[in-house]
């Protein structure tokens, strides 16, 4: 899969997008090379102004510029951006979605342009996985830094008879210490990460909705229901907008096209509710409580900017 695209202004499909694969380049400026870089006919932009290089889950930006400071926005993050500095190399860029713009005071078409990651993943938490946090703690409980188990004792030839939890002389436990709390997640990425403070996940809950709620037969809702579905959390939702962000999860989500009689929205509630992707512990985000209140994902409201 493709781990960063470049949509240039005026983009209208594909054919005009440039997809990188991890350790791939792409440079950009007013002369870009032909055919194999990003042209922009701003005339503020320098004849070499950058290059973008792809990794697995982010992307790094080099500004060859001597005078021009860089400007990467995230359109979800309510005015979180990052600056590159002129001769900065190798910049990290962390956001998923990122507006670049390279002419400062300026906002014409050709002076920037969008750059999508849409192979950012979540680690899954032992709370969220078969078998819960009790049994995956025993286990982080036999590999505790010090080599001792859980309770204190290092095997059996050497076991406490006051280990922590059990009765004391006066019949009361004592308190048993966590001893596991740095053990509670697995290193392992989410087979389908999403972002649930992110409009994308919006869009995917409000398709979800009916049948979360116990109603299968109901229709799923087209863009023009979507959008007015989601005004009250989304204020600058158009139905352009919400179309841009099912194509996104298409994409994000690795669809195949659908059959002709499905669309791509029946295709992406299919496979949600299939994959658990969204349930109804989700809902509440379509009332504005962006933190998921669940065990295992990430949690914290972030003011939405349109995009």
């Amino acid at each position: 899969m493709f781990s960063v695209i470049i949509v240039p202004d005026g983009c209208r499909g594909l054919e005009a997008q440039h997809r990188l694969e991890p350790g791939h380049t792409l440079r950009f400026g007013r002369t870009a090379p032909t055919g194999s870089g990003l042209a922009l006919s701003h005339p503020a932009v320098a004849c070499a102004a950058g290059e973008i290089t792809a990794t697995g889950a982010f992307w790094i930006l080099t500004n060859f510029s001597s005078d021009q400071t860089y400007l990467v926005e995230n359109p979800e993050g309510a005015g979180e951006h990052i600056r590159v500095a002129p001769g900065r190399a190798d910049a990290p860029v962390p956001f998923e979605f990122a507006r670049v713009r390279l002419c400062a005071g300026e906002s014409g078409a050709g002076c920037g342009f969008d750059v999508l990651a849409p192979r950012h993943d979540y680690l899954a938490s032992a709370d969220s996985l078969v078998g819960g946090t009790r049994s995956r703690a025993r286990r982080a409980a036999a590999l505790l830094p010090d080599g001792t188990h859980g309770d204190g004792t290092h095997g059996e030839g050497n076991r406490r008879e006051d280990r922590t939890g059990e009765p004391t002389e006066d019949g009361a436990a004592e308190p048993t210490e966590d001893r596991t709390q740095g053990w509670r997640f697995d290193p392992f990425p989410r087979p389908y990460p999403l972002d649930r403070t992110c409009h994308y996940f919006l869009v995917l809950a409000a398709l979800c909705e009916a049948s979360l709620r116990g109603d299968a037969a109901a229709p799923v809702p087209d863009v023009v229901e979507l959008t007015e579905r989601l005004r009250p959390v989304w204020p600058d939702a158009s139905p352009a907008a919400v179309a841009w962000n099912i194509d996104y999860l298409r994409l994000k989500l690795r669809l195949r096209a659908p059959d002709a009689a499905e669309s791509v929205r029946e295709a992406l509630v299919r496979f949600a509710l299939r994959f658990d992707l969204v349930q109804e512990a989700d809902l509440p985000v379509l009332d504005g409580e962006l933190a998921h209140a669940g065990a295992g994902w990430e949690s914290g409201a972030r003011a939405a900017g349109a995009y």
